[in-house]
């Protein structure tokens, strides 16, 4: 099955600090994929390079089979992928339909095309009737909301999602979880950072694990699942998680 995403030894540098090292990834096509890993750990930054907007120190990154070092093929993989940052990177003195619609002609899309899919995203996303609204007054959750449409508007191939369910309400946790899934279900490849291991084993086919820059697990959720084990306690046992002695807070500490 062809990759959707691949990288050989991609390693970043800031000053002495190893950010992400030497990371090896082999994502195929269709896949819901969870990249998880304590604070700290490199994720955004891999994000970062995958998406062009960080430059990597060394190795080599493919997506959809097109080489990131090339500026030709990394701008021919660039129409045919979706991200979310975790910032989200909304225009604050647009209207929803108006950021929809400029989103659209950056991809080079007709109006017309724009247009009715705007209508459909902003629908779905329940959203249709906050049109006179800036997004500066949305709700965080609208936020989300909006991000998540204006990547899925151009028909990606790929959606790269940093941490998209933060701080998001259940009825807006549950719009975007249904969308991913039916992203998935009709082939799409969902590369997806979060801290909510809930919500990545109930929606993730495969999942990655990185610490300290490192990959240290990669396999399938049935993998995990397999003797009963959770993602928790795969998630816990790789990256070192064991409880440990803790300083105690004095006045929490029951009296005798």
């Amino acid at each position: 099955m062809m990759l959707a995403i691949e990288t050989q030894d991609l390693t970043r540098w800031f000053g002495n600090l190893c950010a992400v090292d030497h990371l090896d990834l082999q994502i195929e096509t269709g896949k819901f994929y969870g990249f998880l890993g304590p604070n700290g750990a490199g994720k955004s930054t891999t994000l970062k390079m995958l998406t062009g907007l960080l430059a990597p120190s060394s190795g080599t990154m493919r997506i959809l089979d097109e080489n990131l070092a090339d500026p030709r093929q990394a701008l021919a993989a660039k129409r045919r992928v979706g991200v979310v940052p975790e910032n989200l990177a909304l225009f604050d003195n647009l209207t929803a339909r108006e950021y929809l619609t400029f989103i659209g002609r950056m991809y080079g899309m007709p109006l017309e095309t724009v247009r009715e899919r705007s209508q459909e995203l902003l629908a779905v996303m329940d959203l249709e009737n906050e049109e006179k609204k800036l997004t500066v007054e949305f709700s965080h959750g609208m936020k989300k909301k909006l991000a998540l449409a204006a990547a899925l508007l151009p028909n990606p191939e790929v959606l790269f999602l940093d941490e998209p369910f933060e701080g998001v309400d259940p009825v807006a946790s549950r719009v975007l979880r249904d969308t991913l899934t039916r992203c998935v279900a009709r082939g799409a490849t969902v590369f997806l950072t979060s801290h909510i291991l809930e919500i990545v084993e109930k929606l993730c086919t495969d999942v990655g694990i990185v610490a300290k820059g490192k990959l240290v697990f990669q396999g399938s959720m049935a993998e995990i699942r397999q003797g009963g084990a959770t993602l928790e306690d795969r998630f816990l046992a790789v990256v070192g998680g064991d409880p440990v002695e803790r300083q105690e807070l004095s006045w929490l500490e029951s009296e005798s």
